[in-house]
């Protein structure tokens, strides 16, 4: 799948804020299951994108280090 690269590098932050606006919901849901389920997507949403951006974080570290070390 292609994406543009302004989509690419704001999707982490988009799941950051659809968890986060996933918890508040659930602060409001008072039906069936859905504060539960509002809960584990909040949750999730959150986790996904903060390993995303520790994942893009340490590989592009690893990148630069990696072309550091061939320009000596």
């Amino acid at each position: 799948m292609w994406l543009a690269k302004p989509v690419y590098e704001l999707l982490p932050y988009g799941y950051v804020v659809v968890g986060t606006a996933a918890i508040v919901m659930a602060l409001y849901a008072q039906t069936w299951y859905w504060p539960q389920i509002c809960w584990a997507v909040g949750v999730a949403g959150i986790v996904g994108g903060l390993v995303l951006l520790l994942k893009r974080r340490g590989y592009r570290a690893s990148r630069s280090r990696v072309d550091f070390e061939k320009t000596r």
